[in-house]
């Protein structure tokens, strides 16, 4: 991976933080984007940008990771089953 990335990160008035990106994405993304904004525009009733629709649905759905396994809890093993150490009754 050989790629530069570069990225410029600032604090905003209103307490967040804002990061500049560029991000190369195939045209149906895109397309997809525009449609997520054209939902947004149509409950907000105002125009909206895919910068906004990006932001928009990045704050709205749970982050999940489409290449991450299911995160299990293991069971938690009986005491019976610990091994004992030497030299301990």
């Amino acid at each position: 991976m050989n790629e530069r990335v570069t990225a410029a990160m600032h604090a905003t008035p209103d307490g967040e933080a804002e990061l500049s990106l560029v991000v190369r994405l195939p045209w149906e993304d895109v397309a997809r984007l525009g449609q997520e904004a054209g939902r947004l525009a149509s409950q907000m009733k105002r125009p909206v940008t895919l910068d906004e629709a990006v932001s928009h649905r990045l704050r709205s759905r749970p982050a999940a990771a489409a290449h991450a396994k299911p995160t299990e809890t293991p069971a938690a093993a009986p005491v019976s089953t610990l091994p004992r150490l030497s030299g301990t009754a």
